[in-house]
């Protein structure tokens, strides 16, 4: 479990394991309400479990609040395609959160990581495996189905739900978390990149950087597959999107140009711009400030009403 979500075991059938857990006062590894960096005090249910994938099963952690949730969400964290898993901030304690703010069910998925011989389309594909046995049943939730992501995990719900496009399982809405949809990405202005040039290299993306995440995540840099970084493909006809972006963000632009190319296509986008956030500002301990802002943001837009408090927003 996440370092500021503390987990006690409780009586459960044996073949399901169930940790009741309660967001706790602010950390390491805490992720706030507002800029403050208190958590949500709701109880939320976590529970492991292994769903079965074309590759093999694919471990997935399900967030249950009580009561009855609003929503079904899908959530994918990122890493660059290569990195991340289950217990990072931007997997765990977004999970986490978003359950209680909504309330909705959350399943994390940890599908296979860009490494060791795994290479496009193995996560997408587990991915898509994890989506299509949440959104037949296999949690118990009402109201919107929601798949959602951060970063590379924004490109491959992305992809998820182009796959599931006019089928019985396609989704309701999309929330993506500064995403990376485009390579080569679209350069900073000139403005923006004399800003940029005032963070340090850890939290920069330059060209032979990004290079190296697709071509670890392809296995190419050149003729890549339309839905491996779907900013490429034709997004006509996918759900409605809410989209949280970074200012301090060499991916920003990939973001702005994907909402640019939702609208174009005729879907709902609606943006918050996070002011002073570099990438990846959900997945920080202690808590940068603005991800409890991004956190309200999707919740508002996971809820059944979200269509008209949240989705629509200009950017």
């Amino acid at each position: 479990m996440g370092p500021r979500l503390r987990a006690r075991r409780a009586h459960q059938p044996p073949d399901r394991d169930r940790l009741p857990v309660r967001a706790a006062t602010a950390g390491p590894g805490a992720v706030g309400r507002g800029d403050q960096g208190v958590t949500s005090s709701t109880e939320v249910a976590v529970a492991e479990r292994a769903v079965p994938g074309p590759h093999g099963a694919v471990r997935v952690r399900v967030y249950t609040p009580p009561g009855d949730p609003a929503a079904l969400l899908v959530w994918l964290h990122g890493g660059g395609f290569a990195g991340g898993d289950l217990d990072i901030p931007e997997a765990h304690v977004v999970a986490g959160e978003l359950a209680a703010r909504t309330p909705a069910v959350v399943v994390s998925v940890g599908y296979r990581l860009a490494r060791d011989g795994v290479r496009y389309p193995v996560p997408v594909d587990d991915a898509a495996a994890a989506w299509r046995w949440a959104a037949a049943g296999g949690v118990p939730a009402a109201g919107p189905r929601a798949i959602g992501g951060a970063s590379a995990g924004a490109a491959i719900a992305l992809t998820v739900a182009l796959r599931q496009r006019g089928t019985a399982a396609a989704p309701d809405r999309l929330l993506l978390a500064y995403p990376f949809a485009h390579f080569p990405v679209p350069a900073l202005d000139a403005a923006m990149a004399n800003v940029m040039r005032a963070l340090p290299p850890e939290l920069r993306f330059d060209h032979e950087r990004i290079a190296h995440m697709v071509r670890t995540y392809v296995g190419r840099v050149s003729n890549l597959p339309a839905e491996a970084l779907p900013g490429a493909a034709n997004l006509t006809g996918l759900p409605p999107a809410a989209v949280v972006l970074s200012e301090l963000d060499d991916l920003r632009p990939s973001g702005e140009l994907l909402v640019e190319q939702l609208r174009e296509s005729g879907v709902e986008a609606s943006v918050q711009l996070e002011k002073g956030m570099p990438h990846g500002h959900l997945n920080s301990g202690p808590p940068r400030p603005g991800a409890g802002a991004s956190l309200d943001f999707f919740a508002a837009a996971l809820r059944p009403s979200g269509l008209d408090g949240v989705l629509g927003r200009a950017g």
